[in-house]
């Protein structure tokens, strides 16, 4: 026991004295680690997003196209801050294991799916361990490094981790969907999850926030966030095809009802999964707000940008990979910069006008982009996107942790990425149902012949732009009544392009609003020190002999 004791006094006085809690060594085989987490997570996202197009033209469902994203947010963004907060009580080491677990058995049932209901399914599964990981795994690096500037230099190996798996994301999507089939993209998430594994179990210690021998844990809180974000992603996402029915009218209420009853409830809870001090907090609840915009801009243009480029521009699974992958390339470049200049600044807040600046001027480039544009021109708007976001994401993570405290290290960080996924999953949700309705209602407009017959009903559906199958389809179909299919399907190309446009605008509007709310969020200094709070399971072990 004396021994243990020791041991613990030796961490907590090495990490006030070096801003970590273990040794150089300990350090990078824990942050190790880590890193092949945000690997795990970072790469299924890029190589998703880039096959998504041709999974949905060989499963037949472009109705469920932002579902297999949707799906995934909305699970995620429900088991965030209820994991993040049981990371807090019982440590964050066994839920990073548990999500890997997870995460990498329901990608290999999203590989194995028949139906787009099948994998939307699977994607939700692997949402609950997406947000089990973001949950918990992001703050085990304040739990690492107490020092806010040494925290930042080890953060430059998750910074590079991240690049990695996203400067071969979208090219080693393309190049898999082209070449072994679309199933192969979720396959590649098993070797990777199991070297994580090994890491995490191995190297990462278990530490814990909060020492208390009796938790009561917010099972109420977790189920009215549950309902209320689950409502309120299927009225968004269900509005523009059902209108103002009653059932949409009744699920706008029960979300409204869900969500006001989550605040009344955890305000009076002595325990809380949300802790509303947090959003009193006006630092805080400025950051929560930028991080939804972050997430609105970020994953359209991860989901949104290979439609476009696909379906719009006609290009190949590879070419588009090749082109986004200067977009999560440039994220960790900027990231990487942001660790030398944010440290030296005197309002580091003010980083966060470049990081929205940059991301607002990508989306109108995006804007203005047609299939003459040069390549290398679209190039140059994924580097401004990328290192926008690189300005932006790790920043808002230190800046929430400094403000939060120790205490709520874990809620404060979960939080911030669940925000971040809340704003995704209604970016893709309105973006989705814009892109929709519009072409659509383009290509009835421009092929005012079709109406009534029954080969427009594959002429609205985008697939015909993506799937080679169907387009020969289509054009042996037209040809047999002497049309020209050729000019339809540039019909269509031009009404897709148009349709994601108005998307793009979107978020340019959002991207405004948030330059202007970044002048809303005080200004943080960055700690140099801080002593630990936590304590290992066996100094807890001792103290409760």
């Amino acid at each position: 026991m004396d021994q243990r004791l020791a041991m613990s006094a030796q961490q907590t006085s090495q990490a006030e004295d070096t801003g970590r809690v273990l040794s150089v060594r300990k350090s990078l085989m824990a942050m190790l680690g880590l890193c092949f987490v945000t690997m795990l997570v970072a790469v299924d996202q890029t190589v998703v997003g880039t096959a998504l197009p041709t999974i949905v033209a060989e499963l037949n469902g472009f109705e469920l196209y932002a579902w297999v994203a949707t799906s995934y947010l909305l699970t995620s963004v429900i088991t965030v801050p209820i994991f993040g907060r049981l990371g807090d009580y019982y440590g964050r080491k066994r839920f990073v294991v548990a999500s890997i677990v997870v995460f990498t058995l329901a990608s290999v049932l999203c590989g194995m799916a028949d139906t787009m209901l099948q994998l939307v399914l699977a994607r939700g599964l692997q949402g609950i361990g997406g947000g089990m990981l973001v949950g918990t795994a992001f703050a085990c690096v304040p739990d690492l490094f107490t020092d806010t500037h040494v925290r930042l230099r080890w953060q430059v190996l998750l910074t590079a981790s991240f690049g990695i798996a996203n400067a071969f994301g979208p090219s080693l999507g393309g190049f898999l969907t082209q070449y072994m089939g679309w199933r192969s993209v979720f396959y590649v998430n098993l070797p990777i999850g199991v070297i994580s594994l090994y890491f995490v179990w191995r190297f990462l210690p278990h530490i814990r926030q909060i020492q208390r021998r009796k938790i009561q844990l917010d099972w109420q809180g977790a189920i009215l966030i549950a309902v209320g974000l689950g409502c309120l992603q299927l009225f968004v996402e269900f509005l523009p095809m059902h209108g103002a029915s009653i059932y949409m009218v009744l699920l706008g209420v029960l979300a409204i009802s869900a969500i006001a009853l989550l605040i009344y409830w955890e305000k009076r809870c002595p325990e809380p999964l949300l802790p509303m001090a947090m959003f009193q907090n006006k630092s805080l609840a400025a950051l929560f707000y930028l991080s939804f915009f972050a997430g609105f801009i970020m994953f359209v243009l991860l989901f949104y940008l290979p439609l476009l480029l696909q379906g719009g521009f006609g290009m190949t699974p590879q070419q588009v990979g090749l082109l986004i992958t200067p977009l999560v390339v440039f994220i960790t470049i900027g990231s990487v910069m942001n660790s030398r200049i944010v440290i030296r600044l005197e309002k580091p807040t003010h980083i966060l006008y470049l990081g929205f600046g940059l991301m607002t001027m990508a989306c109108l480039g995006f804007v203005f982009s047609d299939r003459a544009t040069s390549r290398w021109l679209v190039a140059g708007y994924m580097m401004l996107g990328g290192t926008g976001l690189g300005f932006i994401m790790p920043n808002l993570t230190v800046f929430a942790q400094e403000t939060a405290g120790r205490a709520l290290l874990g809620i404060s960080t979960a939080l911030l990425q669940s925000i971040r996924m809340i704003g995704g999953m209604l970016g893709m949700a309105v973006v989705g149902s814009l892109v929709t309705h519009y072409y659509v209602s383009k290509v009835r407009l421009s092929v005012p012949e079709g109406q009534g017959s029954s080969w427009i009903t594959l002429l609205e559906d985008p697939q015909v732009l993506v799937s080679h199958a169907v387009q020969s389809d289509f054009m042996a179909h037209l040809q047999r009544l002497s049309l020209q299919g050729d000019a339809f399907i540039e019909i269509a190309r031009l009404s897709l392009v148009s349709a994601v446009h108005l998307g793009l605008i979107v978020t340019v509007l959002v991207g405004l609003v948030a330059l202007v709310w970044v002048y809303r969020v005080p200004t943080i200094r960055l700690s140099r020190s801080v002593a630990p709070t936590v304590a290992s399971d066996e100094k807890k072990g001792d103290e409760g002999r």
